[in-house]
């Protein structure tokens, strides 16, 4: 037993070498903070204008601003909803040609998601930046399960579409679907007043 070692603690130098400094259950709590006021709403004036910022993070600040806040929340919750939809809407900014593309190679193969999503046809580019800044106002209204289920649907025409232009990256398809999967059940938290 002489060579049993007694194991060290973890001293202040851990949480010290932290790359930013942040407790990351802070973080967190801040980010969940921040996804239950914009789609909940605001309580005071000082909320609202939180509200305001955040809407627009991604445009003023990059995607990067919104993973700190979200990224690594569960799919099943309001922060990783919130993560989905802002992801969805930034990559069609940047690629709405290959948005519309692939959303219409996809959409025979999805009838039902198609009437859900509501792009028009044909589908442009211009369309499906329509589609996603209109699912993304409505974060803040009444109905967020139906921005949900709309943004469930246009990620799953558009991962069919993009299996079947077969894109070279057989798996991102495949992720598309999953990110659908995940905010469909995002919606059905939220009918059942379970999406936290």
């Amino acid at each position: 037993m002489s060579e049993f070692k007694k194991p060290s603690l973890p001293g202040p130098a851990l949480f010290e070498a932290q790359t930013d400094g942040r407790d990351p259950a802070e973080a967190t709590a801040a980010g969940h903070r921040i996804a239950n006021l914009l789609v909940r709403g605001p309580r005071s004036d000082d909320d609202q204008g939180l509200v305001d910022r955040v809407l627009h993070l991604a445009d003023e600040e990059g995607l990067g601003a919104i993973a700190e806040l979200w990224s690594h929340a569960a799919a099943d919750s309001l922060a990783g909803a919130l993560w989905r939809l802002y992801l969805l809407r930034t990559w069609v900014h940047r690629q709405p040609d290959q948005a519309a593309r692939e959303y219409a190679a996809g959409k025979a193969y999805a009838p039902v998601n198609e009437v859900l999503a509501g792009v028009v046809d044909p589908p442009g580019p211009g369309e499906v930046i329509a589609l996603v800044d209109t699912v993304v106002r409505g974060i803040v209204g009444s109905d967020f399960d139906v921005t949900l289920d709309r943004a469930a649907a246009f990620a799953h025409i558009v991962g069919v579409g993009r299996a079947q232009l077969d894109s070279g990256d057989p798996h991102s398809g495949a992720k598309l679907v999953d990110t659908a999967m995940h905010l469909r059940r995002a919606a059905e938290l939220e009918r059942s007043g379970e999406l936290h």
